[in-house]
């Protein structure tokens, strides 16, 4: 799914014009990386949270030629789905009620 499938499921759904969906859909990635870029956490109930993880320098080794690495210090995107969501990931037809 793209940016601009999700701008044509709002302009079905909400009847909002297709040039103001987009920039909806815009405004809210901006907003997550912004927030995410400033070290703040999204935390979007039913979905998960998303978070940014500092992961430190450690040595590795080159998969070609077996030689020591420094990888250096960097931060990761990390996330997180919520129970919510992972119930309904791994529901199967067998009886049981996703949305308990």
């Amino acid at each position: 799914m793209t940016k601009k499938d999700l701008a044509n499921i709002l302009n079905k759904n909400l009847g909002i014009s297709l040039k103001e969906t987009s920039k909806i859909v815009d405004k809210f990635f901006d907003t997550i990386v912004k927030n995410l870029s400033e070290g703040k956490d999204i935390k979007l109930p039913g979905f998960g949270s998303i978070k940014i993880q500092e992961r430190k320098s450690r040595l590795g080794r080159n998969p070609t030629t077996g030689d020591p690495i420094e990888i250096a210090e960097r931060k990761a995107i990390v996330f997180r789905p919520s129970k919510n969501l992972k119930k309904k990931l791994n529901y199967k037809s067998d009886g049981e009620d996703p949305n308990v």
